[in-house]
């Protein structure tokens, strides 16, 4: 016994005796103790589901900046009749309104409204492409949230923190079903612009769960990955020679710290880097698709062109097996400022910009799955970290809105063509209480749509037993076909 190493200790008392079954250490069976992963389980193998899914990735659009629903999707007559009039007392009964600019007067923006397909669902004269797809869409107009600022909110929306430290929700799905291509990371990034959205890296963060399940970044132009490509001076066979130098460095530093994941996910991370070289740069060309595809998403039109881009590489992740893929919109210039589609003034040439950015390729995206035959495995989520009030701010633009506003799924197992929930007549909370969706909830319908249980997702941290959704949140089952 004076020879037998730690290892050999956990491995021989816990494979043969049973008291550390396996079973109970595995995403389905409770959780995964970070002690054993790197002994017992490789954290990127492919894992089963708590049950079957309905889709088996998650393309997740954030509309960074939180644009006005009510000038996208939710029509409200009766805001129309008030404009320009102080808000009633009535519809501010049981919210506090301390956002960013305080109580203004009723605003209306100049939008044409429509109704569309056979849902008969309204969308606004922004959008006229996504409108196309209404009987694809279920709309959540029920929608609420906690805190009014940007950072708070976008890391709620993310990761259902309030603070940084807890994994995003795309990390959680990497670390319950692991990666179906060992070639790509599980979980990417993609944003427009030069620089990271607000918040960075903290909310595509593994969190408390190992450093492995991290979301992987991509950047625009040939090379998605910083440093992927070797130096010119560097060959194939001096690459090989130093990672597998630092391979044996590394796993004699895991020897003598067995328990840090951070080691264990750094080893993962050269490997997956060396075969990345080949499959990164792949599974973002666009050269080899169609110029009709290509026009389907904007990429003929330089306002599309870069978001259209995102989309597309998006779609082609989803074909090569990555889980979760998270968009996130970048800024634009209105009047020499540049804006996310946070618009507390000059809301028409904010939103005028934005829509048109996002509309025709989102609209492609939707197509474009349906045609190859995805739709029905995919899941798209329309997301944002928060609304905008009914009440206009200084008398061109919308302040911050928790109380109710409105997102949208299409594909993987949703009832398409479905309204749930709605805010009140002039769109400023929701109407029916026991209707609210909050984060917690989105978070656990997705998951459920991916074959995951909330409940019994569970990671030891400090001695808690950590879960996607804190202590909160339940399946949306109206939602879902």
């Amino acid at each position: 016994m004076n020879n037998l190493s730690r290892r050999d200790f956990l491995l021989k008392t816990g494979l043969g005796v049973g008291g550390l079954a396996i079973n109970s250490l595995l995403p389905h069976g409770g959780f995964l103790s970070s002690v054993l992963a790197a002994d017992l389980v490789d954290p990127l193998a492919l894992k089963q589901p708590h049950f079957p899914g309905k889709v088996k990735s998650v393309i997740w659009l954030h509309q960074h900046g939180a644009p006005s629903t009510l000038d996208l999707y939710d029509y409200k007559p009766e805001l129309v009749k008030l404009a320009g009039q102080e808000v009633p007392a009535s519809f501010l009964k049981g919210i506090k309104t301390s956002t960013q600019g305080g109580l203004g007067k009723l605003y209306v923006s100049n939008r044409t409204w429509k109704q569309h397909g056979e849902s008969g669902a309204w969308f606004s004269d922004l959008v006229p492409n996504i409108a196309q797809h209404a009987d694809k869409i279920a709309f959540i107009k029920s929608s609420v949230t906690i805190g009014a600022t940007h950072d708070i909110s976008i890391l709620k929306l993310n990761s259902g923190g309030l603070n940084p430290g807890r994994p995003s929700l795309g990390a959680w799905i990497q670390y319950a079903l692991g990666s179906a291509n060992l070639d790509l990371p599980a979980y990417v990034v993609l944003y427009n612009g030069k620089k990271e959205p607000s918040g960075g890296s903290v909310n595509w963060s593994s969190g408390f769960l190992p450093t492995v399940y991290e979301g992987t970044a991509f950047r625009s132009g040939k090379s998605p990955i910083l440093y992927l490509e070797n130096p010119e001076l560097v060959g194939k066979s001096q690459e090989v020679d130093s990672l597998k130098l630092l391979k044996q460095l590394n796993q004699l530093k895991g020897q003598e710290y067995p328990d840090d994941t951070e080691l264990q996910a750094r080893i993962r991370a050269y490997e997956l880097a060396e075969r990345m070289q080949t499959s990164a740069p792949e599974a973002v060309d666009l050269s080899k698709e169609s110029d009709a595809t290509k026009a389907l998403y904007g990429l003929d039109e330089e306002i599309t062109k870069e978001y259209g881009t995102n989309l597309l590489r998006a779609r082609r992740l989803v074909e090569r097996g990555v889980r979760f893929i998270q968009v996130v919109t970048g800024p634009v210039d209105v009047d020499g400022d540049e804006r996310d589609w946070d618009a507390h003034t000059k809301l028409e040439e904010n939103h005028g910009k934005h829509a048109k950015i996002v509309d025709k390729p989102i609209a492609g995206l939707l197509a474009d799955l349906k045609s190859l035959g995805l739709l029905d495995s995919t899941l798209v989520v329309w997301t944002s970290e928060f609304g905008r009030t009914s009440w206009g701010e200084s008398g061109t633009g919308r302040d911050h809105n928790p109380w109710g506003y409105t997102q949208w799924l299409a594909g993987g197992g949703v009832k398409a063509g479905t309204t749930y929930g709605a805010t009140d007549e002039i769109g400023l909370q929701v109407a029916d209480k026991s209707q609210s969706v909050d984060t917690y909830d989105l978070h656990a319908t997705v998951l459920n749509q991916m074959g995951l249980d909330h409940l019994k997702l569970i990671y030891k941290h400090q001695g808690r037993s950590e879960r996607p959704t804190v202590v909160y949140g339940k399946v949306i089952k109206e939602l879902i076909a």
